[in-house]
């Protein structure tokens, strides 16, 4: 047996992927090099560790095997490269975040400049929708979330990191030339509305039902680009986070509709669960943003406050 770290993190993510391609945009290799690694790990074994049927790829009983090997012995070389760096004196481990999927406009401005001054850290961000944050959570999978509405059923700690503002936006096919328009109007346009477990579909039904407008409902999609890219095809309007509309707004893409109350508001909060013990990495993390979350805010996102 001659196989290196490299062909065991190949195949690793091969097994988890069950795709060469969607392995090699993880590990950002082309295609063809995780193809080569794969088969020069596979030479060293007489039994498949995966087989091809059809067009799909699955990995064999063995090769799940070699797969749990695999990632006890990159664990354990992590581990060594973090307790090298601890004995230096750098903050190191693996930093877990889940992130509604409109909080990645947000989260990675909070994280570049920790990142850059901790680069031991390894961090493990999970961009999903508001249902799957709160699981992953409360089976204590990650160390935090990001998250625009509080979680009733949790019991968490919080740190409020910045507004979220949703405003009504429409292409640009239409002209709203009135000032204020009356909330009537959504009764109006037929309306693309994210899929149930959205923090922002929530927001959009609160604001929609305390109102008593009768709307509908044109379109259900399940992320904030399919949405934005159906508003600029025409397909319908939604209250959208105006944290991800920046360029489609500058660019021509997309308009606000100016209604009376609006935007919606609520916060960007990062959570843990309160009797959560914190790794060291997780530790840092929060007291740096306790410290410089306003001077990120005023730097990374001083159009959106003025906005």
């Amino acid at each position: 047996m001659n196989y290196t770290l490299h062909q065991l993190q190949v195949f690793l993510k091969v097994t988890q992927t069950q795709s060469i391609t969607k392995a090699a945009v993880e590990l950002n290799l082309t295609q063809p090099a995780v193809s080569i690694q794969l088969k020069n790990f596979q030479d060293q074994f007489d039994i498949p560790l995966t087989e091809v049927i059809g067009r799909q790829l699955y990995v064999t009983d063995f090769g799940k095997e070699i797969a749990e090997a695999a990632e006890n012995i990159l664990n354990e070389v992590n581990a060594i490269n973090y307790k090298t760096m601890a004995f230096k004196g750098y903050v190191t481990g693996r930093l877990k975040i889940s992130v509604v999927s409109t909080g990645k406009y947000v989260m990675p401005y909070f994280l570049s400049d920790f990142l850059k001054l901790n680069q031991g850290v390894e961090l493990q961000l999970d961009v999903t929708n508001k249902s799957r944050v709160l699981e992953s959570l409360e089976k204590n999978e990650v160390d935090f979330s990001l998250v625009s509405i509080l979680p009733e059923q949790l019991q968490v700690d919080n740190l409020e990191l910045m507004q979220n503002k949703l405003y009504l936006v429409s292409n640009t096919e239409r002209q709203f030339e009135k000032k204020h328009y009356d909330k009537k109007i959504l009764e109006e346009l037929p309306l693309i509305y994210r899929e149930p477990g959205s923090g922002t579909r929530s927001l959009m039904e609160k604001f929609i039902r305390e109102n008593n407008l009768a709307v509908e409902k044109k379109i259900e999609l399940t992320s904030n680009e399919a949405v934005k890219q159906a508003v600029i095809a025409g397909l319908g309007s939604s209250i959208m986070p105006l944290i991800g509309i920046k360029n489609e707004l500058k660019n021509g893409d997309l308009q606000i509709i100016p209604v009376k109350g609006f935007p919606v508001e609520s916060k960007w909060n990062l959570i843990w669960q309160k009797s959560k013990k914190f790794s060291p990495a997780a530790n840092a993390f929060l007291r740096f943003l306790e410290k410089e979350k306003d001077q990120i805010i005023q730097s990374r996102f001083d159009w959106y406050e003025r906005n």
